[in-house]
């Protein structure tokens, strides 16, 4: 189990951020500056990504649940901390959830999956071989594509054409060994009946826009897990990246309610 990269700030109840496939903890800037006030905020990068070693091999989401949970150990004493994930950040909080009951407090999955079909494990398969014959680079533009909106990826005035940039940047610093692994990670999950044991709060987060991760999947999501909760925001995939301040809202909403 690899020594994660993680940064923690601010001062309050703990929050943990998962990131996205292909991201690193910087995904989670603007939802950061926001929580911070109120909540200490530990971001961590996924294995193989940002900061944090590769593993040799494959591994499995249930693997990065692992990982979740052995940070929530060091730096929580075992928790439980309020997790918030994002795609494959999502899928981990599905599995910490379901196998890790003990470490979480509440989840939020947002723009995430619980199964994939043929045809998406097919075209999961595509990117796959790409990224193993030719690296990440290939695949970048198409990512930005599914990640942002147009006008998202068009702005300049507020930073969101900067915002793309860098992250396009840290895709493409992504190895494509690690990347290739996250992706069979990913395209072989099956949470469904692991979602049906989850039993602390739980807030489903969609954008209407999401060609990755459509709605429906969030439905899906929400439908398995008891008593979750379902929002959803005018964004693309990464909805925390170009909705910072309605994301971190929702959460805040949502957390404020369990204090109450």
């Amino acid at each position: 189990m690899p020594a994660l990269n993680f940064v923690q700030q601010g001062q309050g109840p703990l929050v943990v951020l998962s990131h996205a496939l292909g991201c690193d903890l910087t995904m989670w800037d603007g939802v950061t500056a926001v929580l911070q006030d109120r909540y200490s905020v530990l971001r961590y990068d996924h294995r193989g990504h940002g900061r944090s070693p590769a593993t040799a091999g494959a591994h499995s989401v249930d693997d990065l649940a692992d990982d979740a949970a052995a940070l929530v150990r060091a730096q929580a004493s075992g928790g439980p901390v309020h997790f918030v994930g994002l795609s494959m950040g999502g899928m981990t909080a599905q599995s910490l959830g379901a196998r890790y009951p003990q470490a979480v407090r509440s989840l939020v999955i947002a723009n995430s999956g619980s199964h994939y079909g043929e045809a998406a494990r097919a075209m999961w398969q595509a990117r796959i071989d790409t990224v193993r014959a030719q690296g990440v680079a290939p695949i970048a533009e198409g990512a930005m594509q599914r990640w942002f909106t147009p006008e998202f990826r068009a702005d300049q005035a507020q930073g969101g054409a900067a915002c793309v940039a860098a992250l396009r940047a840290v895709l493409e610093a992504t190895a494509p060994a690690p990347y290739a692994a996250a992706c069979e990670a990913v395209a072989s999950i099956d949470l469904d009946a692991g979602n049906a044991r989850i039993s602390c709060p739980t807030l489903v987060i969609a954008s209407s826009r999401d060609e990755a991760t459509p709605p429906a999947m969030s439905e899906r999501i929400a439908q398995t897990i008891p008593g979750a909760q379902l929002r959803s925001l005018n964004a693309a995939h990464l909805s925390a990246v170009e909705q910072p301040q309605a994301f971190a809202a929702l959460l805040i909403e949502f957390w404020s309610a369990l204090e109450a």
